[in-house]
């Protein structure tokens, strides 16, 4: 059984502070240097990578795309990996593997409900409604910025079929009650684990606990590819579904370049094709071409080596500034993990109080005016955007918290080259703002 702490001798490699210091050389200059949010951390290995594919000429996905395959699922201990060009288009291809024919009845249907907050991203909530699916929003709780989970249950009717909802910033939601229900009533679940990388819960990996997973390869995720994504599953049905969908829709599973892996590509009989139509151009599903490039698989080999290192950071980053800022806790609700979680935190998220003396913005806009990068969580409540006016939707109870989240939540960098230094210079500045209301 593969464990985590052999992670990095299975690649043969081992990364020291000093080592990673070198990759962000560039001197911090307290007030002049942008303290960034998030942002790619990487050496020369990215890069020989990169243009060892460029000499190689096989441009499209390749042998490193099978190499980070082959480590991905290693690393979370599943069966299958599937690699796409973003976290958006894991999601994408998710939740349309679930409408294919192959599960009969219980394939995702046009009038069919699912569940997800509105504390979201956008493309978590998405896909589904594309695919003609109604949303029933349920409202997150401020502390954990996940799903209430008292709401979880009100939000299942007859029509229900999934549950698709992301560990925000990197916090497990409550698995144990989510499997629960997924169990009772029959459900699909899709983690949305595109924040969540190395997270855990009950000492298990986030992504591991639903149907399918979903991971962001963005610069601001744990690891990236510039752009990049995956979907995995131990299902090899779903697995089949999420490929044939990814792949433009054909019925074919080769990989890109590969021919005749069913052994009788001239021997298929599908739809009102001819008898022997070449199976590699035969199209069973409405599909898309959602792979990425063997230059971002070479970028997330290199990455995926140090990923350990990435997790560790994270985790050190947010415990730092989780005891400067539970000082000012009459001004802030801050999140912590429960004991079943161990987190790897995306970042370090707080709550300005309703009853604080100031608000969200006016913080904010002194961190950014002193070269401090902050960000909103996400969306908000993703139903007071304009895009979502229209949409069929339900709601169960007001997402008062969410409007909570929407109007006092925000999040520091937690990333790898956030550093000693600059986290002194951000509690320095955020103790400056605050001292004027001691």
């Amino acid at each position: 059984m593969f464990k985590h702490s052999d992670f990095e001798n299975c690649f043969g490699f081992r990364y020291s502070s000093f080592e990673f210091n070198q990759m962000n050389n560039m001197k911090f200059l307290p007030g002049q240097t942008y303290v960034r949010v998030s942002g790619k951390v990487f050496d020369d290995d990215e890069i020989n990578n990169a243009i060892k594919v460029a000499k190689d000429g096989w441009w499209t996905e390749g042998e490193f795309g099978k190499q980070f395959e082959a480590g991905f699922k290693k690393f979370m201990g599943i069966r299958y990996v599937s690699l796409v060009n973003s976290g958006s288009s894991a999601n994408l291809a998710a939740l349309a593997s679930l409408t294919s024919k192959k599960f009969g009845e219980k394939r995702l249907k046009p009038g069919d409900e699912f569940i997800t907050t509105a504390v979201a991203f956008p493309t978590t909530v998405n896909p589904g409604i594309l695919y003609g699916l109604k949303p029933v929003f349920i409202d997150s709780d401020i502390d954990t910025l996940n799903a209430n989970i008292d709401q979880l249950e009100k939000a299942i009717s007859k029509k229900t079929r999934l549950i698709m909802m992301a560990h925000t910033l990197g916090k497990p939601y409550n698995l144990d009650a989510v499997m629960r229900l997924v169990k009772k009533y029959n459900l699909w679940l899709i983690e949305d684990c595109c924040d969540a990388l190395g997270s855990k819960y009950d000492g298990k990996l986030v992504g591991t606990f639903g149907h399918i997973a979903t991971f962001s390869f963005y610069p601001a995720h744990a690891i990236t590819m510039g752009e990049g994504g995956a979907v995995i599953t131990n299902n090899p049905l779903i697995h089949m579904a999420i490929r044939q969908f990814r792949d433009w829709g054909r019925d074919c599973w080769c990989d890109t370049g590969k021919d005749d892996t069913c052994r009788r590509r001239f021997g298929w009989k599908l739809g009102d094709l001819p008898f022997g139509y070449d199976h590699k151009y035969s199209y069973s599903q409405i599909g898309y071409n959602l792979k990425l490039t063997d230059f971002q698989a070479a970028i997330g080999v290199a990455q995926l080596k140090k990923l350990p290192y990435f997790i560790k950071k994270r985790k050190e980053n947010f415990k730092t500034y989780y005891e400067f800022f539970k000082k000012y806790s009459k001004y802030f609700i801050l999140m912590q993990a429960d004991k079943k979680e161990d987190p790897c935190w995306f970042g370090f998220p707080a709550v300005v109080r309703n009853n604080a003396p100031f608000t969200r913005n006016e913080l904010t806009v002194y961190l950014e005016k002193n070269k401090i990068g902050t960000r909103n969580v996400f969306s908000g409540n993703l139903l007071r955007h304009p895009a979502y006016k229209d949409i069929k939707y339900e709601t169960v109870g007001s997402l008062k918290k969410a409007d909570y989240v929407m109007n006092g939540a925000f999040w520091l960098g937690v990333f790898p080259e956030i550093d000693n230094k600059r986290i002194d210079y951000v509690k320095k500045m955020i103790s400056i703002f605050l001292v004027r209301y001691n």
